[in-house]
């Protein structure tokens, strides 16, 4: 298998997500364990002070509900990214964290925005779009499952509860898109048959060789032996023994 292309699972699948939930919950407990808060660290919109929060944001969560609710999404959709698009993985999430929180400081409430739902949305649309876009088997069956695990997370990218930053979530979901066509070609390679090559050849094919112009299968013979034996007729020998009675008598 071309495991540049190719799909195959390594460690690195459910290693890398599994320390991003872990640094999020370190950091929930030690805010527990020692009464600090680190929401300051927040995205604060149009303050240069609030441009931190672009990089601590994601792992500050409010509450354990809160960190509960993002941990599952966000495990579940970065092991999908390592696993089906590995090439471009840290790209994907680097780079799509940084423009989804640099862009929720620019249309944020003034507000602390907080937690990994930006980065939830945008790895949701991404994969969503990015498999719809590919027309590729696989990916395209990965973007169902999302749709039908996530595809509720769309009401969020809209002002229906003011607890909650849905302009996290729309620079996700944007960024996330945005990110689906930018990296159009990195899909993977549909496998073809030998005969759906272009440079494949049916007249130099042994099976095909076996059929004529009209497709009626042709038996091959590969010596004169062979034809000899063919034309000769099916015979039949019968061979009668006596049993030992009969000798006896």
């Amino acid at each position: 298998m071309n495991k540049n292309r190719g799909l195959y699972y390594s460690n690195e699948v459910l290693i890398f997500p599994l320390l991003i939930l872990l640094v999020m919950v370190i950091v929930f407990w030690f805010e527990s364990i020692f009464n600090f808060n680190f929401n300051y660290l927040g995205i604060y919109p149009r303050k240069l002070v609030g441009l931190r929060g672009i990089i601590f944001s994601p792992f500050i969560h409010g509450d354990i509900k809160h960190l509960f609710n993002n941990s599952i999404p966000i495990l579940v959709l970065t092991s999908a990214l390592f696993y089906f698009y590995r090439n471009i993985r840290w790209k994907v999430l680097i780079y799509g964290t940084l423009l989804t929180g640099l862009l929720t400081w620019l249309i944020g409430r003034t507000s602390l925005h907080i937690g990994a739902s930006g980065v939830i949305y945008m790895l949701t649309s991404f994969l969503l779009f990015r498999g719809i876009f590919s027309k590729q088997y696989q990916l395209t069956a990965l973007s169902f499952i999302v749709i039908f695990l996530y595809g509720g997370f769309i009401w969020y990218v809209f002002p229906i509860d003011d607890k909650i930053s849905w302009e996290g979530h729309l620079s996700g979901f944007i960024v996330g898109l945005f990110f689906s066509l930018l990296f159009n070609k990195e899909t993977l390679k549909n496998k073809k048959y030998i005969w759906e090559r272009e440079e494949y050849k049916p007249e130099e094919d042994a099976f095909m060789k076996h059929f004529d112009e009209e497709g009626n299968f042709i038996e091959e013979l590969t010596s004169e032996e062979d034809v000899e034996e063919e034309s000769k007729p099916l015979q039949v020998n019968y061979i009668l023994k006596k049993n030992k009675l009969e000798e006896d008598e």
